[in-house]
């Protein structure tokens, strides 16, 4: 397991996978976020991933959930239909896709094997690229909303398999803030309306 408890620092992760230094520059510097979101997504969902033990691929919550391994090999393959059919990247055949090797560890690297090469391809295109309309299953939609589209397709995956954390009572892994098991100093949740009311007063 990965799991480590972080205080009294910026938010981390346990396992970095692709580096800030290591994320290029866009051809379109306003289009930077997409990338540096893109390799967040990654890092996040392989810090996930690699905190389950071998024992528990196999887990499922009910008996029509899908198992750990099967959200795994589901994130794999539709990511590389996301960004090869629709997006229309340079991408490696389906068939290669899944590590020969089916552990976590081994789905992990995939994923990061495979990002890579995205990263630089989308790092190249111009702002007229994003624009155009593509098929998207039965529809039509501009690139840059399948992209984002592909990113919150990622994150409902990763947050199934933070639910399956809680419910093996193994330590949830923070994403987007602290959870139960892992904070920091300077974590700033919004639980109280006192909270959310900081900002955005009227006059």
């Amino acid at each position: 397991m990965h799991n480590r408890t972080h205080t009294a620092m910026p938010m981390t992760y346990p396992q970095t996978a692709i580096q800030d230094a290591e994320i290029p520059r866009a051809s379109e510097p306003m289009m930077q976020h997409v990338l540096d979101t893109y390799a967040s997504e990654t890092n996040k969902v392989y810090s996930v991933w690699t905190s389950f033990a071998g024992e528990h691929l196999g887990f499922r919550p009910h008996p029509k959930s899908s198992t750990v391994v099967e959200i795994m090999r589901h994130q794999l393959l539709s990511e590389r239909r996301f960004f090869g059919e629709f997006l229309g990247t340079p991408e490696a055949p389906a068939a290669e896709v899944l590590p020969l090797v089916q552990t976590a560890e081994e789905f992990a690297q995939r994923l990061v094997v495979l990002a890579r090469p995205r990263l630089a391809f989308l790092a190249a295109q111009r702002a007229q690229w994003w624009r155009v309309r593509v098929p998207f299953f039965d529809v039509e939609r501009e690139r840059i909303w399948v992209f984002w589209r592909r990113i919150l397709h990622t994150a409902h995956h990763r947050t199934q398999l933070t639910v399956y954390q809680r419910l093996l009572d193994s330590p949830v892994l923070p994403t987007y803030g602290p959870t139960a098991d892992v904070t920091w100093s300077g974590a700033d949740p919004t639980h109280t309306v006192e909270a959310a009311s900081r900002a955005g007063q009227k006059a």
